[in-house]
């Protein structure tokens, strides 16, 4: 027998004694939260290709490859809706998407920023909601990952809301009024050396909320599926019997989290797009 089937044989056989660990199987929750550089399906693993330029590295991970698939959903799906003639949609496919656009735009972009700029910014919160739902729920999804639980990701999508939010607030009160509006008006001069460093560093408190809260929101939940599953290979050290008299229970407990997932999933979603809205249109209305 050659010496690298030893080693196999032996890495193999320690790889299984090791599955009954707690700490194995910390170890394997973790895997399945963190991002990878390869995507696995049972035994079957692919390597993704690692890239780095001027000593930045720009290697495509799990998550990206899960946001890519989530932008050519999205565009296959709004490009069949836009296709559809007339304003009345028609057929299931168009009426369920409308329920979803019609609440935003009327209930919250229109209710918020009004029908004149909320109609200007229409399709960023359309793309910024839609994108974040679907990031959400592709997670539950077996095999896949939850691209919204790498807080590099909600980071990014939080800087596109702040600078649309700066951007946006210099276009339409113009550069130097902008800079002006940030500290509201009428307060006394004396406070002045107080507030313009608190409202600057509100600037960044508000992305950095977005960030922190659709990333913990989106980690937890699987953290606690993942950790409900390690219950049971946790119990066999006491034994198959203990082991097969926990897992109904917990099994119940992964159903009841799954569901309150694709809830949380939604409302996620819904927060993050809706605080974009709020901070995006106090850009815009200084007055208000």
């Amino acid at each position: 027998m050659r010496r690298g089937q030893v080693l196999s044989e032996g890495t193999e056989a320690a790889h299984h004694a090791n599955q009954e660990d707690p700490t194995y199987i910390v170890d394997h929750v973790m895997h399945h939260v963190q991002d990878s550089n390869y995507i696995s399906f049972f035994d079957w693993k692919l390597n993704l290709p690692h890239l780095e330029l001027f000593g930045f590295d720009l290697s495509i991970t799990k998550h990206v490859v899960m946001m890519w698939i989530v932008a050519v959903l999205l565009i296959l799906v709004f490009s069949k809706l836009a296709k559809k003639k007339g304003l009345t949609p028609t057929g299931a496919f168009s009426n369920f998407f409308e329920v979803f656009i019609v609440f935003i735009r009327d209930d919250m972009v229109y209710n918020i920023m009004g029908e004149k700029l909320g109609r200007r910014f229409m399709p960023f919160f359309l793309t910024q909601f839609f994108f974040i739902l679907t990031c959400n729920l592709l997670g539950l999804v077996p095999f896949c990952a939850t691209a919204t639980g790498n807080i590099a990701v909600t980071g990014a999508l939080a800087i596109i809301t702040l600078l649309v939010t700066q951007i946006g607030g210099m276009l339409e009160q113009g550069f130097f009024t902008y800079l002006k509006n940030i500290v509201p008006p009428g307060i006394p001069a004396w406070l002045l050396p107080i507030m313009v460093p608190v409202e600057i560093l509100g600037q960044f408190t508000k992305p950095f909320a977005l960030t922190v809260r659709l990333f913990a929101n989106m980690t937890a939940g699987h953290l606690v599926i993942l950790s409900l599953f390690a219950l049971i290979f946790i119990f066999k050290s006491f034994g198959d019997v203990v082991s097969y008299a926990v897992a109904p229970g917990v099994v119940g407990f992964v159903l009841f989290i799954s569901l309150l997932e694709i809830f949380v999933a939604l409302i996620q979603a819904y927060i993050f797009t809706f605080l974009s809205i709020i901070f995006i249109g106090a850009a815009l209305h200084p007055e208000h």
